[in-house]
């Protein structure tokens, strides 16, 4: 079926009730997540505070009450620690460097990088242990979204690898308590060689910009493309898929099918992350045709990722989810900022185009405020389901606002708010003892085989890092106060 722009779709967006612009107000922390010595309530059996304005996200007290002092004097030199911007910098030339070829020298590197960068961002090595550090946040009433941190994969074998890898992970979750784990995570990427992905983002491109362009080995899917699209990344006619690129392509749609199946029977949500723009087509094209088999009912089981700094975001959304109501589908969408400002901009400007992304970082949080409150609107009329991934306090709040506006309890089940691991737990702990599900996107895997994920995490961060920190200030005046307490 082929896609459909659908006329005026700016227009009908202006519709939607938005929430207000965000302040560039963030939270940031690299800490090692926190540890918890006392059982909180699950979120969902949290009451959910009556009025918005009166939940804090600066009580330092409240927010760190069940963490020992010793895990909050060593967040906060973590925190401290990883401010130093120079620090970074030296610690990703040295990931990147030949020093890592020398075995004595790699065991000595990998060694201090697990100590530090890979506990505060990630999981654990393997499932089990991912579990574990599941327990620990479901203990304090937050969820997990597990990520088997694996981004690249050249070839079958590795794809197929890298599948099982995914499927153990789902099946790891059916012996966690209910509801502790709220997504399983992927990157097409791992499943799809890169290739393929930029070959099919062309041949989709192309027939964008030409209806009569024919793709025999296209499915049903939702529109990709709105009017505003970036389309400079293909500027000549393509070659068809040949032959074996059509046997790829359909290797990697059963991939994700068997994934999505997996995660159905274990009830566990599947969310696709969102990528580059170069290929970003394809990874849509592939995840709105899994989602229109399995996504049947209220409960969507595959969820897209919409990147609120790209300036066709609103208006991808509103025709995603216009074809999925003429189909009959239910869809769940994760609303992020994005994660590849300057790559994108370099990318458009050497091929003499302006960047995809937002002007000023204004535009981009009008643009996420909006996204979430058209998500909000839909899932309060009984469909779709939304994930509000942001470090940005003023979004939680304005989304908390929202949420009380049209009715919590319309949008409770449906609605999750979600930080990284190791991150942002004062906006974490914030939400949650409003009352909202909130899970931690934790990355997991042997740390050789997430070292990419890691110098991608530390390149994306560079400016949160180094920036002033909500979350340090707070720890600090926790330690501050409960010093006071103890020379009293």
């Amino acid at each position: 079926m082929a896609n459909r722009v659908i006329p005026g779709a700016s227009k009908l967006l202006k519709n939607v009730r938005p929430l207000n612009s965000a302040s560039s107000t963030t939270i940031s922390a690299i800490s090692q997540p926190i540890g918890y010595a006392e059982k909180a309530p699950h979120p969902t059996a949290t009451t959910i505070d009556a009025d918005p304005s009166l939940s804090s996200f600066d009580d330092a007290d409240k927010l760190f009450a069940s963490v020992s002092t010793s895990r909050l004097l060593r967040a906060a030199l973590n925190l401290h620690m990883v401010a130093v911007e120079p620090m970074v910098d030296v610690g990703m030339w040295v990931m990147r460097s030949k020093l890592m070829q020398t075995p004595l020298i790699k065991d000595v590197i990998l060694g201090m990088i697990r100590s530090t960068i890979y506990d505060h961002f990630c999981a654990g090595e393997d499932a089990v242990a991912a579990g574990k550090s599941v327990l620990e946040l479901n203990e304090a009433g937050l969820r997990g979204m597990l990520v088997y941190a694996l981004e690249y994969a050249g070839d079958n074998e590795a794809c197929d690898k890298n599948l099982q890898g995914f499927l153990d992970t789902a099946e790891s979750t059916k012996s966690l308590p209910p509801s502790s784990v709220s997504f399983i995570i992927v990157k097409i990427t791992a499943i799809c060689p890169t290739n393929l992905l930029r070959r099919v983002s062309d041949l989709l491109r192309w027939q964008q910009q030409d209806p009569s362009f024919n793709l025999p080995w296209k499915r049903d899917t939702f529109p990709i493309f709105s009017e505003s699209s970036p389309l400079y990344h293909t500027l000549e006619k393509p070659e068809p898929l040949t032959p074996e690129e059509e046997r790829d392509l359909e290797l990697v749609h059963q991939r994700l099918l068997k994934l999505s199946q997996k995660c159905s029977e274990a009830n566990v949500p599947l969310s696709v992350d969102a990528e580059y723009t170069s290929i970003q087509p394809a990874i849509d094209y592939l995840t709105y045709s899994s989602a229109i088999i399995y996504n049947k009912d209220d409960n969507p089981i595959v969820y897209g990722t919409i990147q609120a700094y790209l300036k066709d975001a609103k208006e991808r959304l509103l025709l995603a989810t216009k074809a999925a109501d003429k189909m009959g589908v239910s869809m769940g969408f994760k609303v992020v900022r994005g994660a590849y400002m300057s790559s994108e901009g370099k990318l458009a400007s050497s091929l003499g185009y302006k960047s995809p992304i937002h002007d000023c970082i204004e535009d981009t949080h009008a643009c996420y405020n909006d996204c979430a409150s058209f998500m909000l609107e839909r899932i309060a009329n009984g469909s779709d389901a939304v994930v509000l991934a942001t470090h940005n306090v003023e979004s939680g709040r304005l989304a908390m606002a929202k949420a009380h506006e049209i009715g919590v309890g319309k949008v409770h089940q449906k609605l999750e708010f979600a930080q990284l691991y190791g991150m942002a737990e004062s906006l974490s702990f914030g939400l949650k003892n409003s009352g909202f599900q909130v899970s931690k996107y934790m990355p997991f895997g042997p740390i050789q085989l997430v070292l990419p994920y890691l110098l991608r995490r530390a390149e994306e961060n560079r400016g949160l890092l180094s920036a002033s920190s909500q979350d340090r200030l707070l720890t600090r005046e926790e330690l501050m106060r409960r010093l006071k307490a103890a020379i009293i």
